[in-house]
């Protein structure tokens, strides 16, 4: 899938008449979005993972988030999560990784038959030192290790600059800022003076990512992390910031995808979502969230999901797994097998809407009438989580109906009635 952009301007690849039809669109169709810069497919050549299209027509898709840190660091036990996340449905991983031997943690992860991300300033920072003693030629050294290395795609927080940065001080936020990458750019442009190399340099990334073909994921360092941020100045600054760089990177033959928007009240979410595709010409959207409230901590896997699945429905292409311990702890694998679950039900509800409505979505018709014939069978078939569905069951032993009705089961009844009718 070597420069799949160029490719796709001239002799689309084999590979691609095969992800389309996954998709069910025309390989015509895919070529021409990828571009446009309205399909993504993360693919270093250097790997052979599984090849997943990102956005217009595509499916939405899931990432998980995994890695070691400081408070708990187990790379056995990030493997067992990972292999637990793509069990439970995930499309790709990023490795967020930010203690131990980072090298070591990736090459593990990258084994995987499946597309993989990071954030290679984690890795900078640690190199350096601290934000403040970071500089320009480590950042781009570790980006391009990473890309050799064989990650799939880079979140770069080249949109934090000295006018977002400005923003935040013109409309001070409660939390300031949450993004980690975010906030690294910011302790190192308070410290220096000077611009964001990501983004004074953007030509040279734009080459370095060229060159390894690896796709660019233009991080949302200024997302809110509260709803009462949510409007603040710094975000909308960022957003055109990196509509601005999605256009340069297409024309550079990059492929990028956006990311966004945080902590949004519900009937924010969807305005977000098109606002962020007009001015990106509609680049592929990749959303942590979004989260619509700040007080459910410990079900923000929920939160998230109420917010992804609005989102997917207006226009998001990939959505990032929040798990029930995001703001307090790492997860374990329960909490990444529940969060990659969840996400994958608010993917699902988007495709929804995406799709045309349920006429566009066979798999809800067939679950339909498996439950009007009390079909069990036929329904597992057609639920993302049939194993769990089954264990719920039959836990008060195999029955026709479930327990909840039993022998007073309205479908039951009243399917009798209209098969006496037709008898007669």
């Amino acid at each position: 899938m070597h420069a799949l952009i160029r490719q796709c301007r001239s002799d689309p690849p084999p590979e691609l008449t095969a992800v389309a039809r996954t998709e069910g669109i025309s390989p015509e169709r895919m070529a021409e979005a990828v571009q446009r810069g309205r399909i993504v497919i993360p693919a270093n050549p250097r790997r052979n993972a599984r090849l997943i299209p990102i956005g217009e027509g595509c499916r939405v898709k899931v990432n998980v988030n995994i890695g070691t840190s400081q408070g708990r660091c187990d790379p056995d036990l990030e493997m067992v999560k990972a292999a637990a996340a793509i069990d439970a449905g995930a499309d790709a991983l990023m490795d967020l990784s930010t203690a131990g031997d980072l090298r070591e943690m990736r090459r593990k992860i990258l084994s995987l038959d499946i597309p993989v991300g990071t954030v290679p300033i984690y890795e900078a920072v640690r190199r350096a030192g601290s934000a403040a003693d970071l500089t320009a030629d480590i950042l781009f050294s570790v980006i391009r290790e990473q890309a050799r290395q064989g990650v799939d795609f880079m979140t770069l927080h080249s949109g934090v600059n000295l006018d977002a940065f400005e923003a935040l001080r013109l409309d001070p936020r409660t939390l300031g800022v949450v993004s980690r990458g975010g906030a690294f750019h910011v302790a190192w442009m308070a410290a220096t003076g000077e611009e964001n190399p990501l983004a004074k340099e953007f030509d040279y990334l734009l080459e370095i990512l060229a060159e390894e073909d690896v796709t660019l994921s233009l991080g949302d360092g200024m997302r809110p992390g509260a709803l009462v941020d949510a409007s603040r100045l710094a975000k909308t600054t960022e957003y055109l910031t990196l509509g601005r760089q999605a256009r340069i990177a297409l024309q550079a033959g990059v492929q990028r995808m956006i990311e966004g928007p945080g902590h949004i009240p519900i009937h924010e979410v969807a305005w977000n979502v098109k606002v962020i595709k007009e001015v990106t010409d509609h680049a592929p959207l990749y959303l942590l969230g979004p989260l619509v409230t700040d007080i459910a901590t410990g079900y923000d896997h929920v939160v998230g999901a109420i917010g992804g699945a609005i989102a997917a429905s207006a226009g998001a292409d990939f959505l990032c797994m929040v798990s029930p311990a995001e703001h307090l702890a790492l997860p374990d694998e329960r909490e990444i097998i529940e969060g990659t679950r969840v996400a994958r039900i608010a993917a699902h509800v988007g495709d929804i809407s995406r799709r045309g409505g349920v006429s566009g979505c066979p798999e809800e018709e067939r679950m339909a009438i498996a439950r009007r014939d009390l079909d069990w069978e036929g329904q597992y078939a057609e639920m993302l989580f049939p194993d769990h569905a089954r264990a719920i069951h039959d836990r008060d032993t195999e029955r026709e109906t479930c327990s909840m009705c039993g022998d007073l089961c309205a479908v039951k009844m009243v399917r009798e009635i209209f098969d006496g009718d037709q008898k007669k």
